[in-house]
């Protein structure tokens, strides 16, 4: 019997292509764009538009389904922002797809569009997971390039190349690319026990727990940020780590690196500053988390779509 390195006994595929913001399908052409073809896309009828409002979405609500890619005439009065706006790629049909800054004002947007905000875009599932993912690359390089209006070098303008994919200084040359940063979230367990370790930050809603999760910072390996913070944050001392999904968050530029994490020992003690409560829940516990609507148990997960909503799902699930 022949083994091959990507064998593996998952319930089912690839895991990041299971949670939300993931179904990004364009073709962005990173490596091969012309200085031209940002222009050419603004002329073209055929292209569709993100617009993008202090960080939230212009979707047109006037129907059964709302709409968040827009055309040009629909954001023609919206105040576009031409000179901070980036091509994020092309469809199967080769139309173009732009997210745009635009200037009027959440709350003056006129009818019959609402500005809606990431998180609620993803919950209330009001894009198909192609067009969320789209979305998802547009407002986060739609923030990088409003946050590098001007050289972190000299001072002066920047100015975007390659259809807005990288800026570049007007005065010392400096260029900046896009930014994304990486977090590890895990979800520790502890195998002889067979239960998982997770906790609740006080920003979440009434009754959630989740996966311990922390910045992974410069000069760190991923698997060392998972054991740093799993002890700063529940004193649980981490050895093995198993990478297992990946999850753009666009709020605003964030990759989610999950894993499974080996728990080596079992006492916790919490850091009260970043979290209201941490402690250990048994597979029957996490099943019913994961079965409840959100905010009405005692305890409740992430809601489908989130990598720590997959990696409790998968733990349960592995093997089966």
């Amino acid at each position: 019997m022949t083994f091959s390195l990507f064998d593996h006994d998952a319930p089912h595929g690839e895991a990041s292509r299971l949670v939300a913001f993931a179904g990004n399908r364009l073709d962005r052409r990173s490596e091969h764009r012309t200085e031209t073809e940002l222009g050419d896309a603004l002329k073209d009828p055929a292209t569709r538009y993100f617009a993008i409002t202090k960080g939230r979405l212009a979707m047109r609500v006037d129907a059964d389904t709302p709409d968040g890619l827009l055309t040009a005439a629909d954001i023609a009065g919206m105040q576009p922002r031409n000179a901070d706006a980036v091509l994020i790629g092309w469809d199967e049909a080769n139309a173009a797809r732009i997210a745009m800054p635009v200037g009027i004002e959440p709350d003056d947007l006129p009818e019959p569009f609402k500005a809606i905000d990431t998180r609620s875009v993803y919950r209330q599932a009001l894009l198909d997971e192609e067009t969320l993912g789209a979305y998802a690359q547009g407002t986060s390089l739609v923030s990088w390039a409003l946050a590098n209006r001007f050289c972190g070098v000299c001072g002066k303008p920047m100015v975007p190349e390659a259809g807005g994919y990288r800026r570049k200084c007007n005065g010392c040359g400096h260029t900046a690319f896009p930014r994304t940063d990486p977090v590890a979230i895990m979800l520790t367990v502890d195998e002889a026990r067979d239960r998982c370790l997770l906790g609740r930050s006080p920003h979440f809603p009434p009754g959630m727990y989740s996966c311990l999760a922390g910045f992974i910072e410069p000069g760190e390996t991923m698997e060392d940020a998972v054991r740093r913070e799993t002890m700063e944050e529940s004193g649980i001392k981490v050895g093995r780590v198993r990478y297992h999904a990946s999850q753009p968050w666009p709020m605003p530029h964030t990759l989610m690196i999950g894993v499974y994490a080996e728990a080596q020992s079992l006492e916790i003690t919490r850091d009260t500053n970043e979290l209201e409560d941490c402690r250990w829940f048994d597979r029957a516990e996490t099943e019913a988390m994961l079965a409840s609507t959100l905010g009405e148990a005692d305890a409740s997960a992430p809601p489908p779509g989130a990598i720590a909503h997959r990696l409790m799902r998968d733990w349960l699930d592995w093997g089966r």
